[in-house]
């Protein structure tokens, strides 16, 4: 786990060295055991290392094959490793470390770019071979570790993180407007754009070679994976999909122990990280687990049930884990907001000041933890979204459907409006039209119930998941701190994919005979859809306390609905109803004004909107100063 970053000049010119050790010491936090660079005429490449699998200095990056011919750098872990070095040996490589990060590079020697789709792990990574001139930019499956690029006077910039290409001199601070509206939207970002104008995210499961001795030579990205959510062509007893669930999971957690460091866990009062600290527990002598919990004097209504400390401290008990824990109030959000914006660098998903926390805790005293992200994404966690568009007339109808429910912050009616400073610039964006972009032309045949199902899991998993694990990974690097995550390891993923949709939801049929004329028909729709998970649930109940296993879906949200509009409601009105609030360059004063008032007010809950534009404040005062 480590930083990456690197800088490729096309005119040939040879790459500066102060620029090189700028850009690779902007990522110092997510790296702090040590620098490394390597130049080679107009290719250079930075690394900043967070030593965990073989701490000597023979793990030490960028690193070179013995002929000298390609370096890499490379972040991330891939967890089957010792079975590809075996494999090279019979090649009759040779290794001077026991890292993973020699295995990934002797793979990529061997048997070229298409080596990464036998990497079981995350990773981002970028390989310089200077006999033919290319350079392998590539991304894991699911986009676990970031990776972002621009072209920047007349050179490719790339690394984990855009501060790397911001240290780069030619790289210009101007904001993409186009990707506000997305944002506004979604409160995600859907394509590979940023809010940087011209610096993108680079896709995830996907690689580029960069013919770099070529002028003019683009970069491409090429997805070389990509989810497939299908039903299954022949039924499978019940029993062997639970016995076969289980034997993975157990397979996916204790493979991404590998480590020569502590290894802790995230400890939720949920049965996903729940289930993982249980057989991590019993496979590790001694393990620290770590939750975060909220002051709730000032809640109400559903946020009573945002605490999750009390489940946490009793699964901590029944696993034996030395366990930490804090507790947040309203001023913790005020307080964290300039250091958030400056980690994160790009507002996406909900709320994340929370796991800013915990991971801070985390990051005292392990260097490596284990997270429960993607058991919901994969096993059908959020049933309410899915069967509100599982009956349609046609695919085009389905995505009208799910795009409405999609547009979290800012409905369609209301753009033009919110937007109107700049709205002659983005007039063209039809957002509807990057939301069926997600799903390209793989999914215009659906026509059952469980194919729109597989469709929605498709589009969260591409979307909402990435967002989470992009977030995820700025959060807890920022201190330093590795964080896994056992649901995507491959083979699990390849199994939840396969999994009939009745194993995932258990009311599919009995929602989608719903009467739309019905009297009543939006209370029995929600009694309909609190289920979801159900096989997972079924097998987690022998490892997590019965509490825990048949608990209610909770998000891990503090009670912000009513610190908004009570404890926090100066600091809301200062930074976004002020004269000196910055996103009016870009927002209409009244409009913006009008729609936190009702929340102020009490008239409707508008808590992700007046997240996203504090978010989108600090951003502003942080990147764009």
């Amino acid at each position: 786990m480590c930083g990456i970053c690197g800088t490729v000049d096309f005119s040939g010119r040879p790459v500066v060295p102060d620029v090189l050790r700028r850009m690779t010491d902007s990522l110092a936090h997510r790296g702090p055991d040590g620098r490394g660079v390597f130049m080679d005429g107009p290719v250079g490449l930075g690394h900043r290392r967070l030593a965990i699998i073989d701490l000597s200095p023979a793990g030490r990056q960028p690193m070179t094959t013995p002929d000298g011919r390609f370096t890499i750098v490379y972040n991330g872990e891939v967890y089957n490793f010792r079975e590809l070095r075996a494999e090279l040996e019979d090649f009759g490589v040779s290794f001077r470390s026991r890292s993973d990060t020699e295995v990934v590079l002797h793979a990529l020697a061997v048997w070229g770019p298409q080596a990464v789709e036998r990497f079981n792990g995350m990773f981002a990574l970028a390989l310089w071979d200077n006999r033919e001139g290319h350079l392998l930019l590539a991304r894991d499956r699911y986009g676990v570790k970031p990776l972002y690029w621009c072209m920047a006077g007349g050179a490719l910039v790339f690394g984990s993180e855009q501060k790397a290409l911001l240290a780069h001199p030619a790289l210009r601070r101007e904001i993409d407007l186009e990707c506000i509206l997305e944002y506004f939207t979604f409160q995600n970002v859907f394509t590979d754009r940023t809010l940087l104008d011209g610096v993108r995210l680079f896709p995830p499961g996907s690689l580029a070679v960069v013919d770099v001795r070529r002028p003019g030579a683009a970069l491409q990205p090429v997805r070389y994976w990509d989810y497939d959510f299908r039903e299954p062509e022949s039924s499978v007893d019940e029993r062997e999909y639970a016995e076969e669930l289980e034997r993975l999971f157990r397979q996916a957690v204790v493979r991404q122990l590998v480590s020569d460091v502590d290894v802790g866990a995230y400890l939720s009062g949920g049965m996903d990280s729940g289930a993982i600290t249980a057989v991590a527990a019993r496979e590790l002598p001694f393990m620290r687990t770590f939750t975060c919990g909220f002051d709730l004097h000032s809640a109400s209504g559903l946020e009573y049930g945002y605490d999750e400390r009390e489940l946490s401290e009793l699964m901590s008990y029944r696993f034996r884990t030395e366990h930490y824990e804090m507790v947040l109030k309203a001023g913790d959000m005020e307080r964290v907001m300039p250091r958030l914006a400056q980690a994160v660098e790009e507002p996406r998903v909900g709320q994340s000041y929370p796991n800013f926390y915990v991971a801070q805790l985390a990051g005292k005293f392990v260097k490596v933890v284990l997270s429960g992200t993607g058991g919901d994404e994969l096993f059908g966690g959020y049933p309410w979204r899915y069967y509100r568009a599982v009956v349609n007339s046609s695919f085009e109808d389905y995505v009208d459907k799910y795009y409405l429910f999609w547009q979290r912050l800012i409905p369609n009616t209301q753009l033009r409006r919110v937007f109107a400073p700049v709205w002659a610039e983005v007039s063209h964006v039809w957002t509807r039209d990057i939301f069926r972009d997600v799903f390209g032309d793989r999914l215009g045949d659906l026509s059952s119930p469980e194919d729109y199902v597989n469709g929605s899991l498709y589009f969260e998993a591409r979307t909402f998941l990435h967002g989470l694990l992009v977030v995820e990974d700025k959060l807890s690097m920022a201190h330093g701190l590795e964080t896994r995550v056992p649901f995507l390891d491959n083979d699990l993923v390849d199994f939840a994919m396969r999994l009939p949709v009745s194993l995932k939801l258990g009311n599919l049929g009995e929602v989608s005979r719903i009467n739309e004329n019905e009297p009543g028909k939006l209370r029995r729709y929600f009694e309909r859809t609190r289920d979801g998970k159900l096989l997972l649930r079924r097998m987690m109940a022998g490892l997590v306390p019965p509490e825990v296993a048949g608990g209610v879906k909770r998000g891990f949200s503090a009670p912000d609905a009513s610190w908004f509009k009570g404890e926090s409601i100066d600091y809301v009105r200062s930074m976004l109803l002020g004269d000196e609030a910055r996103i009016f360059d870009y927002l209409d004063r009244k409009a913006v004004r009008d729609l936190v008032g009702e929340h102020l007010d009490g008239r409707t809950n508008r808590r992700l909107f007046i997240w996203s534009l504090l978010s989108f404040e600090w951003w502003l005062r942080t990147f764009l100063p």
